[in-house]
C-alpha cells in the first residue's frame, strides 16, 4: 500500500525579499548631509552620509584597523600607511564628478568611520568608476552592498551609462555582491588576478 503525503497547505507565507535587481533599482533619495540611521542584524547603529572635508583624521584612523589585505584589495596595492595629502583628497570631492558616501559609527567617541564608497565620473564616456570598502570587523553585514546601492542610484541620477571597477580575483564578497547586481565580469588578460567588472545602467 502506497502511503498518503499530507502536503498541509501553509495559511501565511513569509514574504520574500525583493530580487537583488529590484533592491538596486531606481529611484532612491540620496543620504542627507545628516545622513541616514542604518541598524545592522546584530543590533549595532551606523550614519551613512556623503564624505565631508573634516573627515580627514578620521579616514586615517580607520586605515589603521585595515589589514594588509584589505588594503590591497582597495587600493590593488601594498601601502603602510594613508598620508595626510592623499586623505585630504580622498575626502574633499569635487561633487561635479565624484560621489562619496561613509559610514560613521557613532557610539565610539570621536566618531569612526567603518565603511567608504565612491565614484569617479568620467563625464566624457557617461561612466563611473567605483569602490566600495567596509572594516573586516563591520563586513558580512550587508554594508557593502547598501554603499554599492547608494552609488548606482547616484549613477542613475547622473544620467550614467555604466559603472565599473577593477576588483581582485581573491576579492570573493565583492564579486558576489557585483554578481548578485548584474555586473559583467572581464579577465584582464595583462593584468593577472584582477577582473574588470562592468554594469549596464
Amino acid at each position: 500500500m502506497i502511503p498518503v503525503i499530507d502536503f498541509a497547505v501553509p495559511t501565511r507565507y513569509a514574504a520574500l525579499p525583493p530580487p537583488t535587481r529590484d533592491r538596486f533599482a531606481p529611484p532612491r533619495v540620496a543620504p542627507s548631509a545628516h545622513g541616514e540611521r542604518v541598524r545592522t542584524e546584530d543590533g549595532r547603529e551606523l550614519v551613512l552620509r556623503p564624505i565631508e572635508a573634516a573627515d580627514v583624521a578620521t579616514m586615517q584612523r580607520c586605515f589603521t584597523r585595515l589589514s594588509p589585505e584589505d588594503i590591497r584589495r582597495r587600493f590593488l596595492h601594498a601601502m603602510s600607511e594613508l598620508p595626510t595629502p592623499m586623505a585630504q583628497r580622498l575626502c574633499r570631492i569635487d561633487p561635479a564628478c565624484e560621489t562619496a558616501y561613509v559610514l560613521m559609527d557613532k557610539t565610539e567617541r570621536p566618531a569612526e568611520m567603518r565603511g567608504v564608497g565612491r565614484i569617479y565620473v568620467d563625464e566624457a564616456g557617461d561612466r563611473a568608476e567605483f569602490s566600495v570598502l567596509v572594516e573586516q570587523d563591520w563586513s558580512h553585514r550587508g554594508l557593502g552592498g547598501l554603499l554599492m546601492q547608494r552609488l548606482v542610484d547616484d549613477c542613475h541620477r547622473r544620467g550614467l551609462y555604466e559603472l565599473w571597477g577593477y576588483v581582485l580575483l581573491e576579492n570573493r564578497p565583492m564579486l558576489r555582491l557585483c554578481d548578485e547586481i548584474g555586473f559583467t565580469r572581464h579577465i584582464m588578460l595583462d593584468e593577472p588576478g584582477t577582473a574588470l567588472l562592468t554594469l549596464k545602467l
